[in-house]
């Protein structure tokens, strides 16, 4: 149920929904035949399904996160973590407002996940509200091993075949090798010095920003994760709203034994 699309009568009428999704990304640079829309259109567009077929409640994407490491590319636009930290935290805090006391952020950029697991951890120590992250990939990673050699932790044919399957019309198909040629395939390891991970921003990796070899994508393959995923989200929209909320909030302190025999 996408909330921007209903009135406030009719949103009236779910006034008893305790779960809300909050789908976010980026807009960033995802190489030469990408869109920099990717993130948060793989986010709204998994939401949206998942949404509609739990009857859960979704909120508008949240487009633009933590993406400085990508700046150099043009195009790129972000805000600072704190500004991050701080918006999305208000926006849960809104949605508590309206009878919210669990929601899940969609979130499909890696930039962001540490800032999304710190709000949720505010919002759980003050018994708030109950809120994960969650991302696709980390939901199916033995279907994305199966169906590539090089799937790339950016830009990669994993995201490339999501787009295929969302938006076909917006990948550059025949950019695929020169983003393949351009770019690298990651190597973490190859990136620490004496255990030190050394690079800071995605230039110093790949001279396209991107990585992994895009031309193993086909829009079937990025159907198979798209559905896949979207199970994956459903199920835990499922298992969430069927917890007691006093089971997801924090543990009392521990009561002391101080002088206790």
């Amino acid at each position: 149920m996408y909330l921007a699309d209903r009135t406030w009568p009719e949103l009236a009428e779910t006034s008893e929904q305790s779960l809300a999704v909050v789908p976010l990304g980026s807009t960033e640079q995802h190489g030469p035949h990408l869109p920099e829309g990717t993130d948060h259109m793989i986010a709204e567009a998994l939401a949206r399904e998942a949404t509609d077929r739990a009857g859960v409640l979704c909120t508008p994407p949240i487009p633009i996160g933590v993406s400085s490491h990508h700046r150099q590319f043009h195009g790129t636009l972000w805000v600072d973590a704190p500004v991050f930290r701080d918006y999305v935290e208000s926006l849960s805090r809104n949605l508590t407002y309206h009878g919210i006391d669990r929601i899940v952020y969609v979130n499909a950029h890696g930039g962001n996940v540490a800032h999304l697991r710190e709000v949720g951890r505010r919002l759980h120590e003050d018994r708030t509200a109950y809120a994960v992250e969650w991302m696709w990939n980390e939901s199916i990673p033995d279907l994305i091993d199966e169906v590539f050699e090089t799937p790339g932790p950016h830009g990669g044919p994993k995201e490339t075949a999501m787009i295929m399957h969302i938006a076909r019309e917006l990948v550059r198909e025949d950019r695929l090798e020169d983003a393949r040629d351009g770019g690298v395939v990651f190597d973490y390891d190859a990136e620490r010095v004496h255990g030190a991970t050394t690079f800071y921003d995605a230039i110093e990796n790949s001279p396209n920003g991107v990585f992994g070899d895009q031309t193993e994508a086909t829009p079937e393959i990025g159907k198979r994760l798209f559905e896949a995923a979207t199970d994956q989200l459903v199920a835990l929209l499922e298992w969430l709203e069927a917890q007691p909320l006093e089971d997801l909030l924090p543990e009392p302190h521990v009561e002391s034994r101080a002088g206790k025999r």
